[in-house]
């Protein structure tokens, strides 16, 4: 009889996500501010897509580069809301094993391509601050298509092999996942199998975009300040660093909550079961979240836009 439980468990084709440890009595009150912030997320890119789209004025790299972060966003919030919001109202745990693999592919996949487009996004400001007479030759549109599919094809060819690795293992004993949603360094931790080329290629995956991303960024910035500090006029000098305020922001909300949950993943097997779900959500949420606010408020065309929209 222990056998056949033994048997039935390695074939367990389902995994458990999981909601807020000790809060279950109040998931169905927890969904509803998540609800709302899926909601202003979906609403808030898709009117940065559609101020962007439909006015003449905005047809420029900087907004067609924000136009890509709109659609990251959108994405992330559309591949993970349903198995969230499915937990916190239905209480619906479960998830195919192929569907968990799926969902994991896109999450990493639009993560790293996000990642992408606030480094497009960098280089965008420091050819505007540092060669703004060769801005328009430099970015063309032409110029502006291959960055985007160029990011979009080194995103799907990273992670395309991440589900196939992990089709090939057996998972036996617990099924439970820490989050909501699946991730590739969470679910392989459930295999019963060696999991070193997956660790290893994991980190390979972060390093070679994140990491090498993060370290370009950085660089970007420093010959902006450079070429900002050689400017004469304290006034121009604010208005060059004005520029870059929002996509600064974009770096901090999406960069801050990626390295911490990372960490917690691989180094911080100790800290608490609440904080690795927390840092989930604000990995996941915030960044969609807040793009669109952030950018609304400060890039004035599309705040008078919306302003101009507001009072039809």
């Amino acid at each position: 009889m222990l056998e056949s439980f033994g048997n039935s468990t390695d074939r367990a084709s389902t995994f458990l996500l999981s909601g807020l440890p000790g809060l279950e009595h109040i998931h169905i009150w927890i969904s509803i501010p998540l609800f709302f912030m899926y909601l202003m997320s979906i609403l808030g890119n898709c009117m940065i897509l559609f101020i962007i789209k439909t006015e003449s004025s905005l047809h420029q790299p900087m907004y067609f580069f924000l136009s890509m972060l709109a659609l990251t966003d959108l994405g992330l919030s559309i591949c993970t809301f349903p198995t969230v919001l499915g937990i916190f109202l239905f209480g619906a745990r479960e998830i195919d094993h192929d569907a968990c693999f799926a969902q994991l592919f896109f999450i990493h996949c639009l993560s790293f391509l996000e990642s992408s487009v606030l480094l497009s996004m960098a280089f965008d400001r420091l050819i505007a601050i540092c060669r703004p007479l060769r801005y328009a030759s430099i970015l063309t549109n032409r110029v502006v298509n291959r960055i985007g599919l160029g990011s979009l094809g080194r995103s799907v060819a990273l992670i395309f092999p991440l589900p196939f690795m992990l089709k090939r293992f057996p998972y036996c004993g617990s099924q439970v996942l820490t989050h909501s949603y699946c991730l590739h360094q969470e679910v392989m931790k459930l295999a019963c199998a060696d999991i070193t080329a997956n660790s290893i290629y994991g980190m390979f995956v972060i390093i070679s975009t994140v990491g090498v991303d993060s370290v370009f960024i950085l660089l970007s910035y420093m010959l902006i300040l450079h070429t900002v500090l050689a400017i004469a006029s304290q006034a121009e000098r604010l208005k060059a660093l004005n520029t870059c305020v929002s996509h600064i922001c974009a770096v901090l909300l999406f960069y801050t909550p990626m390295i911490g949950l990372s960490v917690i993943h691989r180094f911080g097997n100790q800290a608490p079961h609440l904080i690795q779900v927390v840092m989930g959500f604000i990995y996941l949420l915030v960044p969609p979240l807040m793009n669109p606010i952030v950018y609304s408020v400060k890039t004035k065309q599309i705040r008078n836009r919306i302003i101009q929209a507001l009072h039809c």
